[in-house]
């Protein structure tokens, strides 16, 4: 009786979500390599970044290209060939295809006609940035790149700022220096960290607060970046109780002996109010503590010389 063939590991009628490097090409699994080979149909979003991974580890395949302006008209394709049995494979220009990247549309139309998806892990920004970055990973958000349009991205970083979790971004190097900015102003003076180019020759991983990461980079960056920012500090984002007023809460915290910017930052996002109004406020409020109104008056009232 002959024996069975050996198992190849490759599933007839299977599209392959394979992940590739994030820089250095030694970044990539034997699977990966493996599956790049074998399967009938290898899609790219970018057919030269990939067609350069190919030639340094021998796969000879040719990648055709899928990316945001042709992935509709691809689906018809790849569903032909998964029908007839055949495996396809999808590649992003760095890390998991999907993560901010092409190919949604196509995953949920195969998924859709019955056939398997199936991951083939690798390198990722998103944990690498998270390891490095000095700060808590566990509970951690992904946001992807934050909305271009100024409206909401200010709408989206106010929606952020009771949350704990750490915040995690990818950002363009061209608007790294406004997200910064506007992070601080909506989150408070954060810590966080900016991971620039991973894995790469000119690899950096910057930590301090976010004010000090916008004075770094106030001139911008270059190369791919990931954004992680600190969670809101327990207790910080909790919502005001019902009838609790803000004068009382001020009072509170500056007995307590925070100083007036911490006071600020902290009740401007717990009763969604301008943090400069909420500083004024706070200032006054010191002011009156320490007798600042009386003594004025007393100055008023001093006879004059004559």
């Amino acid at each position: 009786m002959a024996a069975p063939p050996e198992p190849t590991g490759r599933l007839p009628g299977t599209l392959f979500l394979v992940a590739t490097p994030i820089g250095n090409l030694e970044d990539v699994t034997l699977r990966a390599l493996r599956v790049l080979a074998e399967v009938e149909l290898l899609l790219a979003e970018d057919t030269r970044r990939t067609r350069t991974l190919l030639a340094r580890h021998g796969v000879r395949a040719r990648p055709h290209a899928l990316h945001a302006h042709n992935e509709a008209a691809r689906i018809g394709r790849v569903l032909d060939a998964l029908e007839r049995g055949g495996s396809v494979a999808l590649v992003c220009d760095a890390g998991t295809p999907l993560v901010s990247d092409p190919g949604e549309r196509l995953v949920a139309a195969a998924l859709a006609a019955g056939f398997a998806v199936s991951p083939v892990p690798g390198a990722s920004a998103l944990p690498a940035a998270l390891a490095v970055s000095g700060l808590p990973p566990i509970p951690a958000s992904f946001l992807g790149f934050p909305p271009r349009r100024a409206g909401e991205r200010r709408a989206l970083l106010a929606s952020l700022a009771a949350r704990p979790d750490t915040l995690v971004f990818f950002e363009s190097p061209r608007r790294l220096p406004a997200t910064l900015r506007e992070l601080q102003a909506a989150l408070g003076d954060r810590p966080a960290c900016v991971a620039r180019e991973l894995t790469k020759l000119h690899e950096e991983v910057a930590r301090g607060l976010l004010s000090e990461l916008a004075l770094r980079f106030a001139g911008g960056a270059r190369g791919e970046v990931t954004l992680v920012v600190a969670g809101a500090p327990a207790g910080a984002g909790a919502l005001p109780e019902p009838g609790a007023s803000l004068d009382a809460e001020i009072r509170d915290q500056l007995v307590a002996g925070a100083s007036s910017r911490e006071v600020a930052a902290r009740l401007a996002r717990r009763f969604a109010r301008p943090r400069r109004e909420v500083y004024a406020r706070v200032v006054a409020l010191r002011e009156e503590a320490e007798g600042a109104p009386k003594r004025r008056s007393q100055k008023a009232r001093a006879p004059k010389k004559t």
